[in-house]
């Protein structure tokens, strides 16, 4: 697998996967999104990994959006096949069945705030910057962002910062639900890195199950979120990890899971 703009690597049980278009603030333009989508096959088939994290090359871009130079002469359909693109492999990211954490180092703008919220979990350094400035551009956020924002911070606070194109520093991102963490710069990765290992330090199916039931209840009614809770909850005790975990617990010694 050749990969021009994305650099996947491994520490253990832990994959790292990074957008690498420094010079262009790692913007995506559609090489980069298929690049992501080959790199997102090859961790799906991977049982090794248990947690991937996501980030981008320099300090001064997570991802600082779309790729405006290739996308400003489309015409309507190209518009629609590039934003479905896009739509596709954040999807994937979302449904992957490992938990994914990004790691923002600055700009996450546009495209690059919508696939930090296609991720689990987003840890932000002191420097980073959100916003969907589409708006300003002529455009709708394409690539989730009218969907996935409301989820996360709410339809209000959503709709102020689309139709605005406000910027808005890590700080305020924590403060609205953007991000789970708000680090120093110098320790972003290792943040990152030390998280990914708490995750991959437990049952990794039975952590797959728990992204399952929430992705899925969420798009439900809590009766029917109840009723995929109870099935991935049964799926559990057909693992010989469960029985690892529990006899372990029982017998009061560590833990050995298998991903079994």
């Amino acid at each position: 697998m050749e990969l021009k703009n994305v650099i996947l690597e491994k520490e253990g049980k832990i994959a790292i996967l990074t957008i690498n278009r420094p010079k262009a603030l790692n913007a995506l333009n559609s090489e980069t999104l298929k690049d992501l989508d080959m790199a997102i096959s090859e961790i799906e088939k991977d049982n090794d990994i248990y947690a991937v994290i996501l980030t981008g090359a320099g300090e001064k871009a997570f991802v600082a959006g779309a790729d405006i130079v290739e996308m400003k002469d489309y015409n309507q359909e190209q518009g629609k096949e590039y934003g479905l693109l896009g739509n596709k492999v954040f999807r994937r990211i979302e449904k992957l069945d490992k938990p994914v954490i990004a790691a923002i180092s600055g700009f996450a703008l546009g495209g690059g705030c919508e696939l930090s919220m296609s991720c689990d979990i987003r840890i932000a350094s002191e420097k980073a910057k959100f916003a969907q400035p589409e708006a300003g551009l002529g455009i709708t956020p394409g690539f989730g962002g009218t969907q996935r924002l409301a989820r996360i911070v709410g339809i209000g606070k959503a709709k102020e910062l689309i139709y605005t194109c406000d910027m808005i520093k890590a700080d305020e991102a924590l403060r609205i639900g953007l991000v789970n963490k708000v680090v120093p710069l110098e320790n972003l990765m290792d943040e990152a890195k030390a998280m990914a290992n708490k995750i991959a330090s437990n049952a990794p199916i039975a952590v797959k199950l728990c992204k399952d039931a929430i992705n899925r209840g969420m798009q439900v009614d809590i009766d029917s979120a109840i009723e995929i809770e109870a099935d991935d909850f049964g799926k559990c005790f057909a693992t010989e990890d469960q029985k690892e975990g529990m006899t372990a617990f029982v017998e009061k010694r560590a833990k050995n899971f298998q991903n079994k």
